[in-house]
């Protein structure tokens, strides 16, 4: 019925052929035969034929009026394609009747921002969108051409194409949290060589990036859940099993995830005890001090006070008992204070 639909728009629709482009987009199709072939650069008015058991269409940085192919050649919902084009969506699973819609998120290893990536998943076509270029979609699209003869791989079609392109997704995010996991280490190394605001400041942007993280593999591993305990999938172990998988890692890393958070909660609060413990030290240095010098100071403002009838003031050695006094007095209470550690 659908086929019907498609053949009914050929006439009326301006196609790209694979290669070509709108102003800025580029669509390529490749499609598996009966005869377990694959076959690549198939035009899109080409797609439908009877020799090809299903087909993969991908746009990569569509144009305008590349991303209205969707609706005119491939008449999916309009729901469905405004959240194609109006990004960024929550990943999520979404069914029609004849096609599952899922919106996945790649991830920028330069900035850690997300990149929405598109399926349409449908027995005899899988359609991918995403609005940048990204190095996944090609490794998927290499992988599969490597794998089209894979008697597994021919037989579950568009699943097999989604799973390669969410497990290409999911492994891109690996080496962003082990780039996080290897500055924690190098963190914790150097913690007593740097100043204590210096190293709060790196604490706090990685907790930042480890948040943007969080922000993409939680809701990806929620999505990957559900795909699980849908009928659509379940009613096929081995898909089902490949998912799981990628279910396995995205769990992986989320436990990564909180366990680096908590690290960072951890060297946060010891740079602060030992901000605390700095201060607390240079507050009670300062204390000694005042406190040695309060009865001195009493001692030279009572001899300050240029009284007439002061008698020491008319001894000749009065001078220097008062300083002896001063010296002893300062050091009785120094020696004081040391045994009772407040020089330890």
């Amino acid at each position: 019925m659908r086929n019907k639909a498609f053949s009914r728009t050929l006439k009326s629709s301006n196609w790209y052929r694979y290669g070509e482009r709108g102003e800025n987009g580029l669509i390529r199709v490749m499609g598996m035969t009966h005869d377990h072939k694959v076959v690549s650069d198939i035009p899109l008015e080409r797609s439908l034929d009877e020799k090809y058991v299903w087909i993969w269409a991908d746009f990569n940085e569509p144009a305008a009026e590349e991303a209205e192919l969707l609706g005119s050649f491939f008449r999916f919902h309009p729901l469905a394609i405004e959240d194609c084009l109006h990004v960024l969506q929550r990943p999520k699973m979404d069914y029609y009747e004849d096609y599952q819609f899922l919106v996945l998120h790649a991830l920028d290893p330069d900035t850690l921002g997300t990149v929405e990536v598109n399926l349409f998943i449908g027995d005899k076509y899988l359609v991918s969108f995403h609005q940048r270029r990204l190095r996944e979609m090609n490794e998927a699209w290499e992988n599969m051409l490597k794998r089209a003869h894979d008697r597994k791989v021919w037989v579950h079609g568009p699943y097999s194409a989604a799973y390669m392109v969410i497990d290409s997704l999911v492994d891109q995010y690996f080496p962003c949290v082990y780039a996080i996991e290897d500055e924690l280490d190098e963190l914790e190394k150097k913690g007593s060589q740097e100043s204590v605001e210096l190293l709060m400041n790196q604490v706090f942007d990685l907790r930042s990036r480890l948040l943007k993280l969080r922000r993409t593999i939680v809701p990806m591993r929620d999505l990957m859940y559900r795909i699980l305990n849908s009928q659509h999938v379940q009613g096929d172990k081995e898909p089902r099993a490949y998912y799981a998988d990628i279910h396995d890692h995205l769990l992986k890393l989320s436990e990564m995830i909180e366990a680096d958070r908590e690290m960072t909660a951890d060297l946060r609060d010891s740079y602060i005890s030992l901000n605390s413990n700095r201060m607390n030290g240079i507050m009670k240095t300062l204390t000694v001090i005042t406190t040695v010098f309060m009865p001195l100071t009493l001692i030279a403002g009572i001899y300050g006070m240029n009284f007439v009838n002061m008698p020491e003031l008319s001894w000749k050695y009065g001078y220097f008992a008062v300083i002896g006094l001063m010296a002893a007095l300062g050091g009785w209470m120094i020696l004081w204070f040391s045994k009772r550690g407040w020089f330890k």
